[in-house]
């Protein structure tokens, strides 16, 4: 019987096609799945995910399980992993779990993050890991329209596909926060789940509130409409984080 285990992983997604392998692109999955077959002498190790990160998107904690033949030391191979992985990705717990865990089917509610740098010359520190935006933002604004998107609601027209989502279109976000310090904008949203690309569309549509190219209440014509349009964009993808997964 094999014993399954649960990782909890960091990366800078700068380098990478996304979380899914993929031939011929290099990927964050693929790396560890690599690195785990060769620890442990398997010709592969299917490593499970909470969910798909995008290429150029980054995570601060995604959970991952895979299910291994024999027993392993969970301390000695998360040193493993991180004396061989590429600096960008690091593994920051390691456990042995429940045949019954699954990363991404016993997950409750997800974090996502996404920064902005309102300013005309982003800190070289900061360039990955933000969207600029030089012309100000009116960040009351920002705050209304996501107060309209709290609660359940059938966010096809946030997807960049929603015909791909085969358990419907239909999400509940808990909480959605603006944060202003300094020229920092980070938009905070929690939720039960998110559709494809659907925060990246999120924070696309508060931009354009916070430009004033748009009302906060577009919002409620965006819903009622129920199907994509060109008024819903997608930020582009350096400045998102996987923040935290809920079990």
């Amino acid at each position: 019987m094999s014993t399954r285990y649960k990782i909890k992983v960091s990366y800078d997604g700068t380098n990478y096609s996304g979380w899914q392998v993929q031939p011929h692109n290099r990927t964050v999955q693929g790396e560890l799945e690599r690195l785990l077959a060769e620890m442990t002498a398997q010709k592969h190790v299917r490593v499970e995910s909470s969910g798909r990160t995008d290429a150029g998107v980054h995570a601060r904690a995604q959970v991952a399980h895979f299910d291994l033949p024999k027993p392993i030391d969970p301390n000695y191979f998360m040193r493993g992993l991180n004396a061989q992985l590429d600096r960008d990705i690091r593994v920051t717990s390691f456990e042995r779990v429940s045949p019954e865990f699954h990363a991404r089917f016993s997950a409750v509610g997800k974090e996502y993050r996404y920064f902005i740098y309102n300013g005309l010359i982003v800190p070289p520190t900061k360039r990955l890991y933000r969207l600029q935006e030089g012309r100000p933002l009116d960040v009351d604004r920002m705050r209304t329209a996501a107060e309209l998107l709290v609660g359940e609601h059938d966010f096809a027209p946030f997807s960049a596909n929603p015909r791909r989502e085969l358990d419907g279109t239909v999400r509940t976000v808990h909480s959605f926060l603006v944060r202003k310090h300094g020229a920092d904008i980070t938009l905070e949203v929690q939720g039960s789940g998110f559709l494809y690309k659907m925060v990246r569309s999120l924070a696309g549509i508060l931009i354009d509130v916070g430009m004033g190219r748009r009302e906060p209440e577009i919002i409620h014509d965006v819903f009622a409409h129920g199907k994509r349009t060109a008024i819903v964009q997608t930020a582009q993808p350096h400045g998102l984080f996987l923040w935290k997964v809920f079990y």
